[in-house]
């Protein structure tokens, strides 16, 4: 059911224009570079699209252009999370579905529940979910960790088919692997970690610097799931610079400027998120230039 998961799923970044609309001409092109690039899907309104401050008609939008642009060559997976689990319920039955193969949905944020409460709003969630769900840990902007024990235990639930483990901590990320039901995918959402936990049993990642660099982080992720990690880890050492360049002062707004840098977009962002500063913008314009 959730096989089209395993290897690279890229985030992708919403383009804006300089008046703060959105460049649809931008997000074909960033659709367009990740297909040709070897991707394996497309992960859509996750963080990284600035979703947080795109407005309802927006978001209808922008879903229905990378639907039309990508006209079914790859998968598709759909952020819908919150810190509000009625809110979350109403607006997957707003949303039109019918071109997507799985929700990603994140541990509520702000309101720090606890691992009960975790526990019963993806379980509300499970209930009355038409697709797939994809678990999505990020304590780093939510407030609260999802623990190996409490996403095992979401594990045994249908429409659960696995998780995005974004928290930087991988005795987590091994204790998930270990035990695990049989089909529960483990991710990675951490592009520097993506490669260790593929090697130590992992099915792949859903990656924000994956879509400025496609056809290095696809095959770097393939050669890892081929158990052909020494070629992977060597394409992984040389982008190590990049991977730290990308978030040094923040997402979205260092892969923008390799966006940018490669020509695909420009790097604009919405307040309060701000383009990365000039020290940063040379840096990561002579790596993309130098390899």
């Amino acid at each position: 059911m959730s096989a089209f998961l395993k290897g690279t799923g890229v985030a992708l970044a919403t383009p804006f224009n300089s008046d703060g609309s959105i460049d649809f001409a931008g997000v074909g092109s960033l659709v367009e570079f990740c297909i040709d690039g070897g991707v394996e899907y497309l992960v859509v309104l996750g963080t990284t699209a600035e979703s947080v401050t795109l407005t309802k008609e927006e978001k209808k939008s922008l879903v229905a252009h990378i639907v039309k642009i990508n006209n079914k060559r790859l998968p598709l997976m759909i952020g819908i999370g919150g810190n509000n689990t009625a809110a979350i319920l109403q607006e997957m039955k707003d949303t039109d579905l019918s071109d997507f193969d799985a929700v990603l949905s994140v541990v509520p944020m702000y309101n720090r529940p606890s691992q009960e409460g975790i526990y019963q709003h993806y379980k509300t969630i499970n209930d009355q979910a038409s697709l797939p769900i994809l678990l999505y840990n990020v304590p780093s902007r939510t407030g609260t960790n999802m623990t190996a024990e409490t996403t095992l235990r979401l594990a045994q639930l249908d429409k659960i088919v696995g998780i995005k483990e974004a928290t930087g901590d991988f005795t987590q990320v091994l204790k998930i692997l270990k035990d695990r039901p049989k089909d529960f995918l483990v991710i990675s959402g951490d592009d520097a970690l993506a490669l260790p936990a593929v090697a130590a049993g992992g099915d792949g990642v859903i990656s924000v610097v994956g879509q400025g660099f496609p056809k290095e982080f696809s095959e770097m992720i393939r050669l890892g799931l081929s158990g052909e990690t020494k070629k992977a880890f060597e394409i992984l050492y040389k982008m190590l610079p990049i991977l730290d360049y990308a978030f040094e002062e923040g997402n979205p707004a260092g892969i923008k400027n390799i966006l940018k840098v490669k020509g695909i977009c420009e790097d604009y962002l919405r307040l309060p998120l701000i383009s990365v500063s000039k020290n940063l913008a040379y840096k990561i314009e002579e790596f993309v230039n130098n390899n």
